[in-house]
């Protein structure tokens, strides 16, 4: 089963796959190496990057996530203020200090080796670490970063490509397509985010469930606010200027309620641009479902806390189970990475999920909400991931203000209709799949088209 705490995860930018993947992988292969009692006999660690982890991973991040998960640094509790002390500390010593209190050789020559013209098989985002003794390699682990902060060993990968769909356990309304979501809905009188709550209730109790919804949410809000204060210059070399403090003091200084009928929408922007200049900064942010992605969802409740009713618990749990309904269909049925399918996959899906939240909160049928969500794909086909510079900034920025707005709009679209549509939930996400594959590889997250080759970096 997945739930809604797979498609929500607290972490840290700029990327899902790219930092926050790596930085799991890494303490997995650390864990494995106590496990198997090989951690004392170690004294090299190495890594290898491949794909899209490669072409893009210095501007990702990938390097400095590889190091912090080595050194068993988790994505939602590292402490971001000292993640440089940290990494300068690696470079000076070319040493790693383990969980254990071991520390290990990591060479500026041998530690990270980004293999730019090679991609493996099994996914476009795909490291192999590797423990030293006295120069013979004890073990080696392949792990794929899959979008969204998944990870996949080269078993898991094999056993997915066999059955997609396989759940790793059972929930008791569990659904592979819209078409079932919707048939449970109608068949037991639930509401999507009432039958999402029957699956979480299967492995946790309500309280908990509740608590950590809500502490989800307070992570996006004051993330939002955090962009709020923070000026300067966003790393990586572009020298692109944060917006997001003096669009606010403009915006507060106008009021929430001027007569420009447009001024709600100036606000989306701010939510959605505060966010992901966090993101691009390496600051905590919620995986939603992609840190590339992660502004629109919170932009969306945000407009919904500012200008509709204050988010309570029970709006903040409808909104966070819906969307994440409709993101477990697209990562059963598609994908979420835009190294496989491009931005449709994150941008895309982030606007699909956004909006058929906002149309359940906002009193939709469980029609309104799947044509919500069909709205804000169909409209996303063919997006491309194609960042310049390697970088989660442009025009990743400014697009997931764009998702925001085009969510809230798809919501109001749906909720003016009565549910009926000719294009089903079902076969966007198939047609977004299909996109996905036929689209050159140059165009996700490769930074080797669009934008990522038009615009001159510096």
């Amino acid at each position: 089963m997945i739930s809604v705490f797979d498609m929500f995860k607290i972490g840290i930018g700029p990327s899902s796959s790219h930092t926050v993947g790596p930085m799991k992988a890494g303490n997995i292969f650390i864990d494995t190496l106590i496990n198997c009692d090989l951690i004392e006999k170690t004294d090299e660690l190495r890594a290898e990057l491949f794909g899209s982890l490669s072409q893009t991973g210095k501007g990702h991040g990938t390097d400095k996530a590889v190091v912090l998960g080595l050194m068993s640094e988790a994505p939602d509790t590292v402490d971001t203020d000292s993640v440089p002390a940290i990494l300068q500390t690696v470079t000076e010593t070319e040493s790693l200090l383990l969980t254990t209190g071991k520390k290990v050789s990591f060479t500026r020559e041998n530690g990270i080796t980004f293999h730019r013209t090679k991609t493996l098989e099994a996914h476009a985002n795909a490291m192999t670490l590797h423990a030293y003794s006295q120069g013979a390699c004890l073990y080696s682990r392949t792990y794929y970063s899959v979008g969204g902060g998944f990870i996949l060993d080269e078993e898991e990968i094999k056993a997915q490509d066999a059955s997609p769909a396989t759940p790793i356990k059972s929930a008791p309304f569990d659904f592979d397509s819209a078409a079932q979501l919707l048939n449970l809905c109608t068949e037991h009188g639930f509401s999507i985010s009432s039958l999402m709550m029957q699956n979480e209730l299967s492995i946790r109790n309500e309280t908990d469930i509740q608590n950590q919804l809500w502490h989800i949410w307070q992570t996006m809000k004051s993330c939002v606010e955090r962009g709020y204060q923070k000026e300067g210059i966003l790393p990586g070399g572009l020298k692109l200027r944060r917006r997001a403090p003096s669009m606010y003091r403009r915006l507060k200084a106008e009021g929430k309620h001027t007569t420009d009928p447009l001024t709600a929408l100036d606000w989306v922007d701010l939510f959605a641009l505060s966010v992901n200049e966090q993101n691009a900064a390496g600051d905590r942010v919620v995986t939603a479902p992609t840190n590339g992605a992660a502004g629109i969802i919170p932009a969306v409740l945000c407009y919904y806390d500012t200008f509709v009713e204050s988010v309570d618990l029970d709006i903040c749990c409808r909104y966070l189970l819906t969307a994440a309904a409709i993101g477990i269909l697209y990562k059963k049925n598609a994908s979420i990475s835009g190294a496989e399918v491009g931005c449709q996959g994150e941008v895309g899906v982030a606007c699909s999920m956004a909006a058929a939240a906002l149309t359940e909160i906002m009193g939709g049928t469980v029609e309104h909400v799947e044509n919500a969500a069909e709205i804000g794909m169909e409209h996303n086909l063919g997006l491309t991931c194609d960042p310049v510079g390697g970088l989660v900034q442009v025009p990743c920025i400014e697009r997931n203000a764009m998702g925001a707005v085009k969510a809230i709009n798809a919501s109001r679209m749906a909720l003016r209709g009565d549910g009926n549509h000719k294009v089903t939930l079902d076969k966007v996400i198939k047609t977004m799949m299909d996109t996905g594959r036929d689209m050159r590889s140059k165009y996700k997250e490769t930074a080797k088209g669009g934008l990522a080759v038009n615009i001159v970096e510096c």
